[in-house]
């Protein structure tokens, strides 16, 4: 199996009310093998708590956003290419995972991770043996240190992710 940490912008809560703009994934032990792309967006929905995140990249989706077919389809074949069955990684999974199963299934009508995925926050809880509230970044960052800032861009957060992740995976098999 390869873990792959998986980052999106989006432009709010859940689709296919909002629009995925960009997706950001790498290999947790290859980071070089990484991919990103940014979207046509589905429609002009968008809460202002996400245009605040997103910023310009909302602009942009109009002018170079790539067909979400397209993007999909690159996407599974950047994961084909994997060295084995790729399993998805997000910090708060449920945003990402559930946009991507939905592009992946409105798009391409099946999904290159299957049903297999890993919530780095849940990992930490039950590592830690903590509650929810613990699981924050802050929290988590200072112990099991990554050296990239969280920039809302999606590769660069999937990036940090990995980083934070492999971290957790080394000190979880030193105990």
């Amino acid at each position: 199996m390869t873990y792959v940490s998986v980052d999106v912008e989006a432009s709010g809560q859940y689709p296919p009310k909002y629009s995925l703009l960009s997706i950001g994934a790498c290999d947790v032990f290859n980071t070089n093998n990484s991919f990103y792309a940014e979207l046509a967006r589905l429609n002009d929905n968008i809460l202002p708590s996400a245009q605040k995140v997103v910023g310009d990249l909302w602009t942009r989706c109009i002018d170079t956003g790539l067909p979400p077919t397209r993007v999909m389809r690159d996407f599974a074949t950047w994961l084909g290419h994997l060295h084995s069955r790729p399993i998805f990684v997000a910090f708060n999974m449920a945003f990402d995972w559930a946009y991507i199963q939905y592009y992946f299934q409105e798009f391409l009508n099946y999904n290159p991770f299957g049903i297999s995925g890993i919530d780095i926050k849940a990992y930490y809880m039950g590592m830690m043996a903590c509650g929810w509230h613990d699981t924050t970044k802050k929290r988590i960052k200072p112990m099991f240190k990554s050296k990239r800032k969280h920039t809302h861009n999606a590769l660069d957060d999937a990036l940090e992710q990995a980083e934070l992740f492999k971290n957790l995976l080394e000190f979880n098999e030193k105990k």
